[in-house]
């Protein structure tokens, strides 16, 4: 193929070429529709002969009548079955997006104070300032001194403790 690009004018003519095949074969379609509709009516509905006396009009019409009551009432019946059957079709796409589920997007972690987690969920109108610090009781580290003499005196705690399980031991 070549690497040449087409003129516009060359486009333009071919598009409206194009157009114009087109606008043809929807005229024939439509003819073709119309010619269909005719030859329907034609063959499925007689043309009323009229001539006659008062009565056999009043026939043809009660006749009439008849038909249209009867082709109502299969309108009315098939109308509650399409609407039966769109509720059907209804649910079912719900249960299809139950089953599914719905893609949730991926959250992204906030760093929020508690203030203002608070201030999001209760709203703006509700401003309350909790310092939950303030609740927890504080320890305080005791430092326990030990006498010198205690610690420099190691070898009398472990002979004590030798006597504490010598202890147990005799039980």
């Amino acid at each position: 193929m070549s690497d040449k690009k087409m003129n516009t004018s060359r486009r333009h003519h071919l598009k409206s070429l194009i157009l114009s095949i087109a606008a043809k074969w929807i005229d024939e379609e439509v003819k073709e529709i119309i010619a269909a509709k005719v030859a329907y009516m034609s063959e499925n509905c007689p043309k009323p002969s009229l001539s006659g006396d008062q009565a056999a009009l009043m026939e043809a019409c009660k006749k009439m009548h008849s038909l249209i009551d009867k082709m109502d009432e299969e309108r009315y019946d098939l109308e509650g079955k399409v609407g039966k059957a769109d509720k059907e079709i209804e649910d079912l796409r719900i249960k299809m997006v139950d089953v599914g589920g719905v893609k949730k997007p991926a959250l992204k972690k906030v760093r929020m104070s508690a203030d203002a987690m608070l201030k999001a969920l209760l709203g703006s109108k509700h401003t309350v300032n909790m310092d939950l610090r303030a609740g927890l009781k504080q320890v305080k580290k005791e430092v326990k001194e030990e006498p010198a003499e205690a610690a420099g005196d190691w070898r009398k705690n472990i002979e004590d403790k030798a006597d504490r399980k010598k202890m147990f031991e005799t039980t």
